[in-house]
């Protein structure tokens, strides 16, 4: 069968949104770091709206810091994907053609570096994950031990990380008399932009003081929220679809009807004419707070929780009345916690975010969501439990979650089968956990990274009497358990 392509999309059926642009007249205004299936169905389509829109400017240049498999997708498809929205029985098929051009930049780092630093370039995004940006969780300084960013301390002549390439692209822009670029974090950091920027110019100034002060001068990094559940992709994902459009997409994306976008009005540069799905704003911050401590929170909490019992997607967790009892739970002690713009009814929203949870033809699996716990659990259920202790309410829902995740790190779930723990902690953890007898001592051991638990934190007794017995529940009944437990003591 042949592969989606610039030469097959005129065969695709007639019900397959295509590009209604000359994708040859495209220039590349963006350019996107951490190519990965999320910015596909996500900020790759609002670039792709534009173009739509008539606005050629807004072509992306992809780059992947690590490896090749996305390029290798994409490559012979000339960039071309398709992104598969499904809702219930209804599934609508788009060909998204704004991606013009993928590097892998261990390949091809100066060419990354030129495509930073060209004139066409206004907007840089970034999905790398919460430990793409080499930053302490806990206070947000530069991991100056990790090797990759040693190296871009040394030199910025081939970078190895995210804030290499930016600081030394930037460097390349003031040079050549260029205005900076806008640099769009749009991970699920707290305050991302922030985060970004104090990245950049640290390593920066590193280097060069006087650049370190242009880029703080001219230069921005809004704070941004990204909202859509994407799952990941399998081959009998490709396979169906496959069928479906008589041509091969290994590149496909699929995800839910549901897009937000919110970003700071602050640009350094042009932008597009957004359009549907991207709300711009003054603050950022709650709409953030309201997603990470909701959306965030609960899928973690999902993820171990059901991981631990085997369940392997989302929709057949919720599914258990025990599970949906502690999910509502936990928003109910998360909302507490927010301070939420006029615009976010947080009742309509929680609606909205059980009804996406729900749908069964996503298939969004748990152990993709518990990837990367020690760099998400901070903002996602650490912060809204030392916003409650300091205001003297429970925790219990949270607590529940972050035992879970404690027990998770063990490495098996509750038939005893091993797991990967996909955490760049995790052997650190293993071996904290390894050599302790009971329940206060690991959860006392896993309190002591404060690179993930804040020490005032994991000071409070509060918090460890309301972690070992959810913690020994989880370890000697397992996570079905635990789950009724909660109903029956919050009934």
């Amino acid at each position: 069968m042949s592969r989606l392509s610039s030469q097959t999309l005129a065969q695709l059926p007639a019900d397959v949104i295509r590009p209604a642009y000359d994708r040859a007249a495209v220039k590349c205004g963006v350019v996107h770091i951490g190519i990965g299936a999320f910015h596909r169905a996500h900020q790759a389509v609002i670039f792709d709206n534009a173009l739509n829109a008539g606005d050629l400017r807004w072509g992306i240049v992809a780059a992947s810091l690590r490896s090749p498999g996305v390029r290798d997708q994409m490559q012979p498809q000339d960039g071309l994907y398709t992104m598969l929205v499904r809702d219930g029985a209804a599934q609508r098929a788009r060909v998204i053609g704004a991606v013009q051009r993928i590097i892998v930049a261990p390949e091809e780092p100066q060419a990354l570096l030129a495509a930073l630093a060209s004139p066409d370039t206004h907007i840089v995004t970034l999905t790398i994950t919460e430990k793409g940006y080499k930053l302490d969780p806990a206070t947000g300084a530069l991991i100056e031990a990790d090797p990759q960013l040693a190296v871009d301390m040394v030199s910025l002549d081939a970078p190895q990380t995210a804030p290499g390439y930016l600081v030394a692209a930037l460097a390349r822009r003031r040079a050549a008399g260029l205005s900076p670029f806008t640099a769009i974090s749009c991970d699920n950091l707290p305050h991302n932009g922030a985060r970004l920027r104090g990245a950049v110019l640290e390593l920066a100034r590193r280097h060069d003081a006087a650049l370190a002060d242009w880029i703080a001068q001219h230069g921005a990094f809004p704070e941004t929220m990204v909202d859509r559940i994407v799952p990941a992709t399998t081959a009998e994902d490709i396979a169906a679809l496959a069928t479906r459009l008589g041509v091969e997409d290994q590149a496909m994306v699929k995800t839910e009807p549901f897009l937000q976008w919110v970003i700071e009005d602050r640009f350094c540069g042009p932008r597009p004419n957004f359009g549907a799905g991207v709300q711009l704003t003054a603050a950022v911050a709650p709409w953030e707070e309201a997603k990470l401590r909701l959306l965030n929170g609960a899928h973690s909490g999902i993820a171990y929780l059901s991981g631990l019992a085997g369940i392997d997607h989302v929709h057949e967790v919720l599914a258990l009345p025990e599970a949906r009892h502690f999910v509502e739970a936990l928003w109910d002690e998360a909302e507490r916690t927010l301070s939420p713009p006029p615009e976010l009814d947080v009742a309509a929203y929680r609606r909205d975010l059980m009804a996406r949870f729900d749908n069964p033809t996503l298939r969004h699996r748990t152990r993709q969501i518990a990837m990367d716990g020690s760099q998400k659990l901070p903002q996602r259920l650490l912060a809204p439990i030392a916003a409650r202790l300091k205001a003297g309410d429970g925790i219990d829902a949270l607590a529940l979650a972050v035992a879970a995740w404690i027990r998770w790190q063990a490495g098996r779930d509750d038939s005893g089968a091993p797991h990967h723990v996909d955490d760049p902690l995790a052997e650190t953890m293993a071996a904290a956990l390894a050599d302790k007898q009971d329940t206060a001592d690991r959860v006392a051991a896993i309190l002591a990274f404060d690179a993930v638990v804040p020490p005032a934190l994991a000071r409070d007794d509060r918090l460890r009497t309301s972690l070992n017995p959810w913690l020994a529940i989880l370890e000697t009944n397992g996570a079905l358990a635990a789950l009724a437990a909660f109903r029956g003591v919050m009934e």
